[in-house]
């Protein structure tokens, strides 16, 4: 039998409202922390969660 588990919040450690089993693979998953109140851009991989930095964006000058 699979056993699943909530994804933790990378930023709070709190838990989440999303659970995942061990042989799920996610990439570019926007996660939402209902305790924290942020979403961050995760990969999953194993109940391995990973952030992802992104740039900021870049103001255009005319």
């Amino acid at each position: 039998m699979n056993t699943t588990s909530w994804i933790i919040c990378p930023t709070c450690s709190g838990k989440t409202r999303t659970k995942i089993r061990p042989d799920t693979t996610i990439k570019y998953f926007p996660l939402y922390c209902p305790k924290c109140k942020q979403e961050n851009l995760v990969n999953v991989t194993r109940l391995k969660v990973t952030i992802i930095k992104e740039p900021d964006a870049m103001t255009q000058s005319q």
